[in-house]
This record gives C-alpha cells, structure tokens and sequence, in this order.
C-alpha cells in the first residue's frame, strides 16, 4: 500500500491551517488552499504565530520552522488544487451545500486516485461521499481544536468507502502522532455524541434555578475530574459552537431533551458569555443533583453508542481522555462508580429526559458486574498475526492487565498453524513507551515489592514466549520505544523501524534499572561497551543510530514496511539473533562507545570521572559524564554488574539475575524519589540510598 505523502487542506482558517501545519510538521508536503489570496496568507500567519510561540517554548528550533512552514504552499483556488495530490481534506465551513460545491471542484481537479475527506463534526459523511462524485475515496474526518495540538481524530467510512481508503487516511493521521478513532456514521460521531449534551444539561440545571454556573462548573470538576467545566469549556470554544452542535443531534437523533437550552439561544443571541466569577462554593444536594444527572446523561448516551456499535467502549473512554482531557472515560468512572449506581443515574436520566431515550439492555444486565476492558487486538492475514497493542492514550504503556492480554494474544499466535510470522505494533505514535510507572510508585509506598516482581516476572514470561516462539518474531518499531516497550522489541527476532523510530532506556535515570532484560539483550546484541552507552547513560537513540548499532535490524520508509514483512516472513528467523557486535561497528557512535564505555574506563566512569585520554570539555564526552552524572548510583551499579554479567552468563541466567535483584532496587529510597519524581515531572535528587 503506497501511503499518502502530498496532502491538500482546503480552507485556511483556524481549523485548516491547524491541520496543514501538523502535516507538514510531520514531514508531509502540503498545500493549504482557499478561494482568495488573502485567507491563504491569514492561513500562514495563524500558522507562523503558532511556530514562533514553539520556538519561544523551545518546541522547535528557528530552522525547524523554516523546514515546516518550506512544506507548506499556499494555493488561491480549490481548482488549482495539484492533480496527483494523495489526499484533499475539505476544511471549510459546517455547510452541506457549501462543502458539496468544494468536492465538485476538487472531483474535477484530481486524478482519479486522490482521496478525498471532509473535516466535519455533525454531517452525515455518507451523505456527502455521495456528493463527492468518488465515494469509494471519501472518508470523513473529525480533528479536535487545536489540530496541531489535540491528539484525537475520528476517522469515519463512509458505506461506500474502500478498505484501502480507509487504511491509507488512518496511516496518515497515525502518522501525524495521532489517537485513531474509527467509527459509525452516527450523529456526534463519538465524542459530541455524549459531550455536546453534558453541556446541554449543565444550561438546564441552570435555567431550573439549580445551582448557578460557577458551582455546576466546580460540582463538574470535581465529579469529572477536570480542569474546567461545561460553561468555562462553552466560553473558550464559543457558545454559538454548542448551541449549533446540540440542536443539530436534536434533530437528527428526534431526542427534543437535546435542544438547545433556552439560556443558551439568550446568551448567543445576545452575543455573550457565560458569568463564571460568582462564588462556587456548593451544598450536599446540590452537588447530588447536579454531578447526578451530568453523570447520568454521559453514561447513558456512553452506553448508546455502543449499543449502536459506533464504537467500542475502549474507544468512548479514548475519547473523552485523549479529545476531552478527562481523567477517565465513561465507561471507566462507570467502574469507579459502580456499574449499578452508574445505571441508576442513567435511569434517572432517561425519566428526566423523557420519550426516547431510553438505556440500552446491555447496560441494564451488566448489574453490577465491572465492565473489562481490552487493550490488545489481532488480526490475521495472509500468515501474519499482527498483535496491537490498542493503548494509544497511555503511549501503550504496559500495566498488568496489558501484559496479561498480550501473553494470551502471543501465547495464541504460537499455537496457530496458520500463522507463520507474529507481529507487534503499538496504536498511536508510540510503539511502547515503558512501563506504567504509577504502578511501582504506589507499590513501593504500600510496601507490596512482591507484587512489583510478580509483575515483571510475568512480563518475562511474556518475552519468552517471543523469544522461543515458533514463528517470526518483529516489532513493528516504528514510534517510541522506551524501557519495557524496548525490551518487549527486542526479545523478538527483528525490529522494523521508520525515520520516526525512537529508542531510549531511562532506567537509570529514574532510580532502577531495566528490568524485562534491558541489562541483558543489548549487550548480547552488539556488545557490552555499547549497551553501557544505552543502558547506563540513557542516551537518546534516532532511528539511524538504532540501526547503526543493531538494534533496529531492518530501517525503512514507510512505504516499505509492508513488503519488509513480508520478505522477514520468508526469510524466517535469524541466523544468529545475538552477534555481540554493532552492526555498523565503523559508525562515528559504535566508534566512541566502544572507546569512551571499554572495560579499563569503568572505573573512572563509576565513580563520576573522567576517562584519561579524554577532554571532559568536549562536547561529546561532557554529555556522557553529565548523563551519567543524573542517573542514580546504586541503579547504575547494579545495571553495570548486570551489563558485565552477559560475559560469563547464558541469556536465561542473566535474566534471572534481574528477577533477583529487583527486591533491592526497588526497596531503596532512590527508586521512589526518581520514580516520584518522574510522575510530578520534575528533577529527582539522589542520595545513593
């Protein structure tokens, strides 16, 4: 499948220009199109003033900037939009006739490959693939305010769209480090659908005299776990933006309780804001009445939507969290609720609400059993199991239940008799970004390591059974891969990876080491002095110096990771997975490892020295030290040990060497201070204790 490379954005306003720059910001070559040249240059400044504030932030540097915004060429005229462009994205205002006319256009001006997709959050995308003249290419998207910011899109096919359209636009928005949403053609799609009237309600709680804004707001934060609620979210998106949203699935949904709020019409009308400054303090009832039918209505409309199978209910929950920035989806304050309470609240609702709208069955038989959840999906084709691990909103970190599921999804692959090849992937941008760290935090405080070593005991058990599998074994890194996820990677036989690809081991630097055979593999794979500079530094890895080393085996373009399956899947496992060399060892980093991480040197290096031979003013050799100097002693001792151990050890002792010393690591006051410090994102201070 070639993957889409030119993009057009048609319509450069706030929205437009938003998606144009994250395109082009991801290496993409774009056109941002409107009908006169002075929108187009509005488009560039909006986009220029972004890219100076990154600039400011340090986000980008000064020539970053000027790469992106080189990406980006301004087009006058939908009908001047280039013909072999792979993707158009109609940007334009919430219109059917007015988008309809942009797609006549642009049916015209393309060739006949080019996908075309309409960014909308309320019209029917099967309604206007018809429109478009080429419906088996058409797809609607949903991107969230601020395109270049938010990380949600959803991604909806229309009846008539293609399989191979729709995988092409999903690679694409994965490509722009997107959460990926793929649902129905339904009315508020996901998000809006149980968003848009939460805020509805909040204007009747106030219309009925309920308590006044500023306490529904603070009643909603606190009942939510959010920043800001529903008036002080409908002041900074726009009320107008609501009331059009909530009258919009009134009418398409026939649910009269989803009309816009008298308050609301008032306010609009009146060109005005919400009053939010009034005292937010609150009494018990209100706070009942309010977080109540708030709750009740979310989980009600949550339930819905998978009743009509728009989506999964991972996917509500991805929604709220990723698009919303809630704490936790519906469906998960469902679990911390209570699955019946929860009901409860939707069943009050539904009195309140009125005819039609009604709870689903399916919510109404869970009772109050909990509701699971599943994080890891497999696909078969052709031979191949591709094994996903579906937790883009996390990075995909890895947490128990995630290891669990994704034992049983490899233990299953194993087993089959028509698989020949076991891939991992990781949904988002990230392959695997570790480890879920909170986990060991609150372990440690609860002074429960045994549960720690029970944890990554399974994980080991996980990566065994990669790497004695039967099959082909690759990870499909082609994203970030940090601690465990790096270790998951790298019990497989081979590791595609893309110019996106991303490798570091932070162990050391938040006070353990790695422990899923970090110590282990690496060294084994292209040698000890190479796996100090990972392991014990932490140092940084792009995708060219992963393949340098060999860690990454087989680096290619994006276009290429398809066939490099297949060939890997032919070739069948290697020949020699553990060389104990880089596989470039001439390369300018496999050089300087080899040099400044050699056995006579350890020992200066240990003790925060440095290495005679060496100018610790040179840029190089000052990075190291002061890496070095971050990690936590004990962590980079023990690591060292483990690292040195690989020479005198098979694979499985060394990896049981880890097991042993977890209880160690984990119980000195240097793992939670750095583990700690990595939740409340700032520096940890180490007392080698």
């Amino acid at each position: 499948m070639q993957p889409i490379q030119r993009v057009a954005v048609v319509g450069a306003g706030n929205m437009g220009s938003g998606i144009a720059q994250k395109s082009a910001q991801e290496e993409f070559d774009v056109q941002m199109v409107d009908r006169e040249a002075q929108w187009v240059e509005r488009g560039q400044s909006i986009i220029a003033n972004f890219l100076e504030e990154a600039v400011e932030r340090r986000i980008f540097s000064p020539a970053q900037v000027d790469a992106i915004q080189g990406r980006i060429t301004g087009v006058i005229g939908v009908e001047e939009t280039a013909a072999d462009t792979d993707l158009v994205i109609e940007a334009v205002f919430e219109d059917f006739d007015v988008k309809t006319a942009v797609f006549k256009t642009l049916d015209e001006a393309c060739d006949s490959n080019t996908i075309l997709a309409s960014n909308t959050s309320s019209l029917s995308v099967n309604a206007l693939a018809e429109a478009t003249g080429r419906p088996d290419r058409f797809v609607g998207l949903h991107f969230f305010y601020h395109p270049a910011k938010n990380r949600l899109v959803e991604v909806i096919p229309a009846q008539a769209s293609s399989q191979e359209t729709v995988n092409k636009v999903v690679q694409y928005c994965k490509m722009l480090g997107k959460v990926v949403i793929v649902c129905a053609d339904r009315p508020g799609f996901v998000v809006n659908r149980f968003f848009v009237p939460w805020l509805n309600e909040a204007c009747l709680l106030l219309e009925e005299g309920v308590a006044s804004a500023a306490q529904i707001d603070a009643i909603a934060c606190k009942a939510f776990q959010i920043g800001l609620g529903p008036f002080g979210l409908m002041n900074l998106t726009g009320p107008p933006i609501a009331l059009h949203s909530t009258d919009y699935l009134a009418e398409q949904l026939n649910t009269p309780r989803y009309t816009g709020a008298a308050n609301l019409r008032t306010l609009v009308a009146g060109n005005d804001q919400w009053e939010i400054s009034d005292e937010s303090s609150y009494d018990e009832a209100q706070y009942t009445e309010v977080s109540e039918r708030l709750l009740g209505v979310v989980f009600g409309v949550a339930a819905q939507i998978v009743d009509e199978k728009i989506c999964s209910m991972e996917d509500v929950d991805r929604g709220a969290k990723v698009g919303l920035r809630w704490a936790r989806g519906p469906f998960e304050l469902m679990n911390r609720i209570g699955v019946g309470e929860a009901h409860r609240m939707a069943q009050s609702f539904a009195q309140t609400a009125g005819e039609g709208w009604v709870v689903p069955t399916f919510f109404t038989q869970q009772g109050s059993n909990s509701w699971t959840f599943s994080y890891v999906d497999t696909n078969v084709q052709n031979g191949t199991a591709t094994i996903t691990i579906n937790r883009p909103e996390a990075m995909n970190a890895l947490n128990v239940v995630v290891v669990e599921q994704l034992t049983e999804a490899v233990e299953a692959a194993n087993n089959r008799t028509d698989v020949h090849t076991v891939v991992l992937d990781g949904a988002g941008k990230a392959f695997v970004a570790g480890a879920d760290v909170k986990f060991f935090v609150d372990k440690i405080r609860a002074d429960a390591i045994p549960d720690i070593y029970e944890f990554t005991a399974d994980g080991h058990r996980l990566l065994d059974l990669l790497e004695q599998s039967p099959k082909t074994t690759i990870a499909l890194t082609t994203g970030l891969a940090l601690g465990g996820g790096l270790e998951l990677a790298l019990a497989c036989d081979y590791r595609i990876g893309t110019r996106r690809t991303q490798f570091r081991f932070p162990e050391t630097s938040i006070g353990i080491y790695p422990g899923l055979g970090g110590s282990q593999r690496p060294a084994r794979i292209c040698g000890i002095p190479i796996a100090r500079w990972a392991v014990l530094a932490g140092n940084f890895m792009d995708a060219n110096t992963a393949a340098q080393l060999g860690l990454v085996t087989h680096l290619v373009d994006v276009a290429g990771v398809d066939a490099c399956i297949s060939e890997l899947g032919i070739q069948g496992k290697p020949e020699n997975k553990y060389p104990g060399k880089p596989a470039q060892a001439d390369s300018p980093v496999a050089t300087f490892a080899n040099q400044f991480y050699s056995d006579e040197n350890m020992g200066a290096l240990m003790n925060g020295d440095c290495p005679e031979g060496f100018d610790a003013g040179e840029k190089i050799v000052a990075r190291q030290l002061k890496s070095l100097s971050f990690t936590a002693p004990i962590a980079r001792r023990m690591a060292s040990e483990l690292i040195d151990a690989t020479m005198t050890t098979e694979l499985g002792e060394g990896l049981q060497m880890e097991l042993d010393g977890l209880h160690t690591i984990f119980s000195t006051k240097d793992a939670l201070e750095g583990l700690s410090a990595l939740i409340e994102n700032r520096r940890p201070t180490y007392t080698d204790q």
